[in-house]
């Protein structure tokens, strides 16, 4: 008998996320179906063996898919599978609905096996007496650097950083570090650089763990660390913090207070999160969609949208004024009232190109004082090289079809004209808004739809009357 009839039966080796997870890495639809009819049939055991084998962020994944009525059922079922990691990937507004519903130990146990940053995005939003019903709940450690958290701005380095890291003496050798770092009980365990210090706590070098293993144990810190750090300031705003990272391709950087001690640091994997943040929050801002969540509550929504839109019927009464102005002339030739629809809208299109861009270039601190003026006279060219194309089509396209060269003459040059008061809006509004101190990614879209709108109507039902096409 030969050794292969022997041979155990081969298995096929399967990837449990297969029957988890699409091609996408999505959660599959029917995975959760089965998922919520174990949670609706009772059956928290069962629901939780489904649940289990997840990662962390797919577990926040699923609770922001199921319907709102139905996550509470589910964090009872799998309510021990609910730990930090699990809120710190989950959506804020699905997580402070699940938050509300434990209780204050309950909170307080999370939030101890969280980094500081993520344990501050847990409790910053509670209502103020749960927040200190939390905060009672919590070891000492936790809670001082939780509160001292809370003192700082929202969405600033303070509440962003961590205050888990390493710090050492400068006249330390790379040997001590080594038995520091071995012996040492309570240090945070998931590091890779190390921040040099001088007697003041102030920071002056760091050096990379991979320096310190492959570094004789007699060599100073003083001669092995690098000096060139990129220090962030405990109160700047997280999306300049967002900014050095990208502009000095940064892993780690070291947090100082107005005094210039180290007091944290903040980490790559944090900014990454904060870059999209704020890329998805311009955006929303543009469009005056508030926030823009789908699990945000219907009212909030209702609140952030409707206010754009009063907005925007205010601009539009503007043209509307603008044309009841040449309603004479507009009975005279109707294909004037064919064609304004046209004027507005390209201008508005191209107005809203230019302010995308602008509103880009200042959130990334590409458009300064220093280039304003170079900016707009690029953007004015840009608009004039569109603005000649366009009107040369819409001018041949519009004498052909009405078989009045006049028209086609008029409206070209009606098209030429607000394309390029488009462009010079939408680097100049957003650059007013910005010297204001205001949020140009807000109100910028209002401004410049009522801008090329009406400077649209004006300039093409003006040139009408007075080329004499109509009386």
């Amino acid at each position: 008998m030969s050794d292969s009839e022997f041979d155990a039966p081969e298995i096929p080796v399967t990837d449990p996320a297969e029957d988890q997870l699409d091609k996408d890495d999505r959660l599959k639809p029917d995975f959760i179906r089965r998922v919520m009819e174990r949670v609706d049939a009772g059956d928290a055991e069962g629901a939780r063996a489904l649940v289990e084998p997840l990662h962390p962020a797919d577990i926040a994944d699923l609770f922001e898919i199921v319907d709102r009525d139905d996550r509470r059922a589910l964090a009872a079922a799998v309510a021990d599978l609910l730990d930090g990691d699990v809120f710190s990937e989950m959506n804020d507004w699905v997580r402070e609905e699940l938050i509300d519903a434990l209780e204050p130990h309950e909170v307080a146990d999370i939030a101890g096996q969280l980094e500081t940053d993520d344990a501050v995005a847990i409790i910053e939003d509670m209502e103020e007496e749960d927040q200190r019903a939390v905060l009672r709940a919590l070891d000492p450690d936790d809670r001082a650097a939780i509160e001292e958290a809370l003192t700082f701005p929202e969405e600033s380095a303070g509440r962003l950083m961590q205050r888990d890291l390493i710090a050492v003496p400068e006249h330390w050798t790379v040997g001590q570090v080594i038995d520091y770092l071995r012996a040492g009980e309570g240090l945070t365990t998931d590091f890779w650089e190390i921040f040099v210090v001088d007697p003041h706590h102030h920071p002056v070098g760091t050096v990379q763990l991979s320096w310190i293993l492959r570094t004789p144990r007699h060599i100073a810190m003083a001669d092995l660390m690098q000096r060139e750090q990129t220090l962030i300031p405990v109160d700047m705003d997280q999306e300049e913090v967002a900014l050095r990272f990208q502009k000095y391709a940064l892993i780690s950087a070291a947090v100082v207070d107005q005094a210039g001690r180290l007091v944290g640091m903040i980490t790559v994997d944090d900014v990454v999160h904060i870059i999209q943040e704020e890329a998805g929050e311009d955006v929303l801002l543009l469009s005056g969609a508030g926030e823009g969540d789908i699990n945000e509550p219907i009212r909030d929504s209702y609140r952030a949208r409707v206010r754009w839109l009063i907005a925007n019927l205010g601009t539009a009464l503007v043209a509307s004024f603008i044309i009841a102005l040449f309603g004479a002339a507009i009975e005279e030739m109707v294909a004037l009232a064919v064609l304004m629809p046209i004027v507005a809208s390209i201008g508005g299109n191209a107005g809203t190109q230019t302010m995308a861009v602008a509103v880009r270039a200042l959130a990334m601190n590409q458009l300064t004082r220093s280039n304003t003026w170079r900016t707009i006279w690029r953007e004015i060219r840009l608009a004039l090289l569109n603005g000649i194309t366009i009107a040369i089509l819409i001018g041949l396209g519009a004498g052909l079809v009405f078989s009045n060269p006049e028209l086609g003459a008029v409206i070209a040059l009606a098209m030429l004209i607000n394309i390029a008061i488009a462009g010079l809006a939408g680097v100049v509004v957003p650059v007013l808004i910005e010297r204001l101190d205001q949020d140009p990614a807000v109100a910028s879209s209002v401004f410049v739809t009522m801008i090329t709108d009406s400077m649209g109507f004006f300039a093409f039902l003006g040139l009408a009357v007075a080329s004499g096409l109509v009386g």
